[in-house]
Formats: structure tokens, C-alpha cells, sequence
């Protein structure tokens, strides 16, 4: 296309899918208007005022945050409003609300298609429109609930106003002149289509969002969503100034109308005034949240430009065709070859000796001679200090075989996790679970299985408390052995899962390891 005398026709016909995306919106009420029905008496059935009937009606549902809006909801409605000038029965009024869902919505579930030529494309195009979608379905009525689109929001308000993104705007300088003139009832509606605004904002900013992330493949197409976030930036922060006047001005008329509270003159408008502060604060709160989310999707379309450029030359990148080819095939200088392998070859490592390992530690050792390492409990030295720890222990290691005791009977089989879980639910007896010597009681129970009083090792000349602990085994022989699992009693300490066995002691034969 070129110009024509002084006017551009390209620039004309630009954005033209656009507006026929607009116009689209309109298609159902068209095709609502091209519906032919009558009543009971003959009158024709204006389809179309119908149609926007309904469309108004889901509307209120949307602002009552109502979701469950079917049917015959609708065709209630409807008998109400056209009760006076339609002559039908309560199944046809059913009826009718069925038609028109159908228009709005049709039964198979897709999308309806508006194909129109494209003057600045010069092909075919189809946009695709949903004005209704369903919200809920009630299985033990078998009723299907109906709730507004994106479309179908926006094709209200183009019935009221022309441009959709300055809609908000449009309701705050509406309600600034509400709240002038006293209208307290007709302010409250106008904050509560304020807040669907702002709602539909939250969800075209998240469908940009992810469009962002799928689409950003180049310089061009990031200046263009960098444009747009700008656009969008902008007229948020404009709005969020107006709330803040609003919000102001709230507050100048609640206090004026307090003083005329205190002379018993408005109370109703107080109650009224007090409800609007509360509802306007609500809907300034989501509105700063956008502005929030405005700026993180300005600060995040670099690095989604970024992923999306990475992810797109690791697809089309060939090692052969883009690097061993060029190497191979075009003679390069020695610099700009290694320029081109650097990022392919790993840094360089070279092993050296450090002159200080002379003053480090040295393990002289004969060849072939091991170190020797000790291995076993550590045992206190002789003296005072090993009396008393032996001692405590040894009281300690008492009330552990008496709780046990109480626990295992003649001929039982218990494992010692059940005896830590117990052990966890008394107050003085979860405090042993911290202790070393706990797990050392079951140890050396192990190593000296089966144990039996009277049957200590003779030749062990130093006592581990154990003694004590013993005796109250009577006649009673105690058989440790262990289970397959390892039991993480706490962060610090872990024991070997073992089965304890008590039995008479004459029975020694009769018990095998």
C-alpha cells in the first residue's frame, strides 16, 4: 500500500485486527437479532435485547461474586424483566435462556470464530471470541453454572465505553462525582465494578505474562513488550494516584459527615461512608499489587529474553557445521582459532610441589608396615573422677534395666525400637535418648549376650556399672541379638535395631545364638 494525495492508507488500515477483534465481540447479538421468535400471542421476541439482557445479567452475578448461575437462573430473570411485554410460560422462558447460552456459548465447548479479510494483511483471518465460560457443575442436579469470559466482561463495558483500558479510570472520576453529590448506593456499585476491573487486569497481566516467556525471540520483539510494560506502567501509576486522591477525599467527607453524626443528623450516610472507605481500601490494595506485578514483569522481559534467545541457539546450534567446518574448512589466524575453541576447552591444570610440605606433619613408617590404630571404648583414667562417673552410670544403667524389666515378661520377645518410643513418651526417660551412656547400656548388653546374674566375666578386674544393673535379672537370662534396620533415634545418635528375649535361666541349652 502507498498514500493517496496526502493521506497515508497504510497507516490508516494499521491495527486493523484489532478492531475487527472489537467488532467481533458484536457477532452474537447480531446473530441473536437474525433469530426469528414470537410468543403466545404472535409479538416477535426481540432476541438481541436478550441477548443484552443476559449479558447484564451475568454481569450482576460477577459483581455479587455469585458462581453459580445456570439456567434457570437466567430464565427466572429474565419472566421478571420481560414480564410485562412477553406472553410464555416458565418452560419456554427455560427455553429461550437455553437458546441465548447457546449463542454466547455453544454446546460443543469451542470458541465461537469471526472470519473477516484483513485490508492490512490482505488475507483470511478468523478471531476467536468467548463470551461465556462455565464456571461449576453441580453432578447431584445435573446443572451446568455459567459465569462471564475476558470477552464477554469486555463486550459489556463496550457497550458503556468505548476504550477498555481506561475503563477504571472512566469509574474513579464517576465515583469522585457520586461522592460529591451524595450518591452513597450508586458509589458502593461503582467500587464493586472497579474491583472486576482490577480482577480482569490481574488476568491479562498473567496471560502476558506467559506470552512474554513464549514469544520474546528477538531485539524487536522485546522492544515491543518493552513499549507495552511502559504503556501499562504508566497508566497504573496514574490510576494508583487517583485512588490515593480518592482515598483523601473518602476521608475529608467521612470526618464531615461524623461532625453532622454528632448532631444526630446523618446516620445512615455515616454507615454508608464507612462501608465505601473499607470497599475502596480493599480494591486500592489488589490495585498496588498490580502495580507491583507490572514492575516484576518489566524487570523479568529482559531475562525471559534472555532464556528464550539461549534456548533458541542451543536448538539450532550444529558443532560440526558451526565449529569443526569453520576450522577445518577456513583458514584462520592462531588467535582468532583459539578464540573460537576457548569456550569448548576446560581450564588449565597443572601439578606442582609445594616446598612446604617439608614442615608437614610426617608419617615415618617402614615399606610395607601398616599403621597401628587402637580400636575400643575410651576408659578413664584412675581417681576420683572415674569413681563418680563409674558410679553415676552404673544408677544410670539400674533404672534402664528397670524399665525394661517392667516392659519384657518371662518367654517375650520386644525390639528396642518399641523401648526408644517409650522411652520418648515419659518426661525423666526422654532425657536418657541425649545420653552417650544409653546407647553404651545396650552395647555392652550385646557383646555380653545371653546375660545372667551371678555369670560376670571373672577376669574383668574394673567395673563399668554394669554390675547393679545385672542382679535384677535374677533366675531371668536376657538374650540380645540383632535386627536387620539402623535406628536414627536424633540427629546425634544412631543404634543397630536388636531383639530382647528374657527366659528362665535353666532353660540355657535350650537357647541357640
Amino acid at each position: 500500500m502507498g498514500t493517496l494525495g496526502t493521506v497515508d492508507v497504510t497507516q490508516i488500515v494499521s491495527g486493523f485486527e484489532e478492531r475487527m477483534a472489537k467488532l467481533a465481540l458484536f457477532d452474537p447479538l447480531f446473530e441473536l437479532q437474525r433469530q426469528r421468535k414470537s410468543d403466545r400471542n404472535g409479538e416477535p421476541i426481540e432476541m438481541m435485547e436478550m441477548g443484552l439482557l443476559t449479558l447484564l445479567f451475568f454481569f450482576e452475578q460477577k459483581l455479587m461474586r455469585n458462581p453459580k448461575a445456570g439456567v434457570k437462573d437466567l430464565a427466572k430473570f429474565l419472566q421478571e424483566a420481560a414480564a410485562d411485554a412477553l406472553k410464555l410460560d416458565v418452560a419456554a422462558f427455560e427455553e429461550l435462556a437455553r437458546t441465548i447460552i447457546q449463542v454466547f456459548r455453544p454446546s460443543s465447548g469451542k470458541r465461537r470464530s469471526f472470519t473477516y479479510f484483513n485490508w492490512e494483511t490482505r488475507q483470511q483471518d478468523t478471531v476467536y471470541t468467548s463470551i461465556l465460560k462455565a464456571s461449576s457443575f453441580d453432578s447431584k442436579t445435573s446443572t451446568q453454572y455459567y459465569a462471564l469470559d475476558d470477552d464477554g466482561l469486555e463486550l459489556v463495558f463496550a457497550t458503556k465505553e468505548f476504550y477498555m483500558e481506561f475503563q477504571l479510570s472512566i469509574h474513579q472520576l464517576v465515583l469522585r462525582k457520586q461522592l460529591e453529590k451524595g450518591e452513597f448506593q450508586g458509589a458502593l456499585r461503582q467500587i464493586n465494578e472497579m474491583r472486576v476491573d482490577v480482577e480482569s487486569l490481574q488476568e491479562r497481566m498473567i496471560k502476558l505474562g506467559h506470552e512474554m516467556k513464549r514469544s520474546i525471540v528477538s531485539e524487536d520483539t522485546l522492544k515491543r513488550y518493552g513499549v507495552l510494560l511502559e504503556d501499562i506502567y504508566s497508566r497504573l501509576q496514574r490510576e494508583n494516584q487517583e485512588f490515593e486522591e480518592l482515598r483523601s477525599f473518602v476521608k475529608e467527607t467521612k470526618e464531615r459527615i461524623y461532625s453532622d453524626t454528632l448532631q444526630m443528623k446523618e446516620h445512615h450516610a455515616y454507615e454508608s461512608i464507612l462501608r465505601i472507605a473499607a470497599e475502596l481500601e480493599k480494591v486500592h490494595t489488589e490495585h498496588t499489587l498490580l502495580l507491583q506485578q507490572s514492575i516484576e514483569l518489566k524487570n523479568g522481559a529482559l531475562h525471559a529474553a534472555k532464556e528464550s534467545l539461549y534456548y533458541t541457539g542451543m536448538d539450532s546450534f550444529n558443532f560440526d557445521q558451526d565449529i569443526v567446518n569453520l576450522l577445518l574448512g577456513t583458514p584462520l589466524p592462531l588467535e582468532a582459532a583459539r578464540g573460537v575453541l576457548s569456550p569448548f576447552l576446560g581450564l588449565e591444570q597443572h601439578a606442582c610441589w609445594s616446598p612446604l610440605t617439608v614442615f608437614a606433619e610426617q608419617n615415618i613408617t617402614a615399606d610395607g608396615e601398616e599403621e597401628q590404630r587402637e580400636e575400643g571404648f575410651l576408659e578413664l583414667a584412675e581417681g576420683q573422677e572415674a569413681g563418680t562417673f563409674i558410679h553415676w552410670r552404673g544408677r544410670l544403667f539400674k533404672s534402664i534395666m528397670e524399665n525394661l524389666l517392667i516392659r519384657l515378661k518371662e518367654g517375650q520377645t520386644i525390639r528396642l525400637n518399641e523401648v526408644i518410643e517409650a522411652c520418648k513418651r515419659g518426661e525423666e526417660t526422654d532425657d536418657w535418648l541425649s545420653m552417650r551412656a544409653f546407647y553404651d547400656f545396650w552395647l555392652i548388653l550385646h557383646q555380653r549376650s545371653p546375660v545372667q546374674a551371678g555369670r560376670e566375666d571373672t577376669d574383668e578386674s574394673k567395673p563399668t556399672g554394669m554390675e547393679e544393673a545385672i542382679r535384677l535379672l535374677g533366675k531371668h537370662k536376657l538374650t540380645v541379638k540383632e535386627a536387620g534396620q539402623v535406628i536414627e533415634v536424633n540427629e546425634r545418635f544412631s543404634i543397630q535395631e536388636m531383639d530382647l528375649t528374657l527366659t528362665l535361666g535353666g532353660r540355657d541349652d535350650a537357647i541357640s545364638e
